[in-house]
């Protein structure tokens, strides 16, 4: 039984909640600290009240009714959003990228050959193609696209900077 409730705490996903819900808590006085020390004394600049919990208020009735509580609730909601998003998810979306692409050199957008690369690879098929028809072996073709591949195999390579010697 014991056993059991082990491997559950020990699952992934529980451990993340709660190191969610400490960091979560931690970010609250963050979030309040903006709040208190910049958000509401701008809100009191512009409106001339402490908060915005006292906007629209009025009452019918005997019943009190306050716009300014549920504009104080979605004000302080998209201001908590943008704080999360702006300071823990943007940076750490970049971080994975960055290390995505440390990792893994083939994620990095591939870029197309230049159009110089293109035509040299067009002439070269061409060339390939014309030496076929000549020597009589039209339609045999490399893995690569460009030719037989059997020709020049008892040819040594040819080192660098030399010119290639063919038949």
């Amino acid at each position: 039984m014991f056993k059991g409730f082990k491997q559950f705490l020990m699952r992934g996903n529980v451990l993340d909640l709660a190191v969610a819900v400490v960091l979560g808590a931690a970010f609250t006085k963050i979030v309040t600290g903006l709040l208190d020390g910049f958000i509401n004394p701008l809100v009191a600049a512009i409106f001339g009240k402490p908060d915005l919990t006292n906007v629209g208020r009025f009452t019918v009735h005997q019943a009190q009714f306050s716009f300014g509580l549920i504009i104080d609730a979605v004000f302080n909601f998209v201001i908590i959003a943008a704080t999360i998003y702006f300071l823990v998810v943007v940076p750490v979306n970049r971080l994975a990228a960055l290390r995505r692409h440390r990792h893994d050199p083939e994620a990095a957008p591939e870029v197309p050959p230049a159009e110089d690369i293109l035509l040299l690879r067009d002439i070269r098929d061409l060339l390939a193609e014309a030496r076929e028809q000549r020597d009589g072996r039209a339609g045999e073709q490399r893995p690569d696209g460009a030719g037989d591949q059997s020709r020049g195999r008892d040819l040594p390579p040819t080192p660098p900077g030399q010119p290639t010697v063919s038949r």
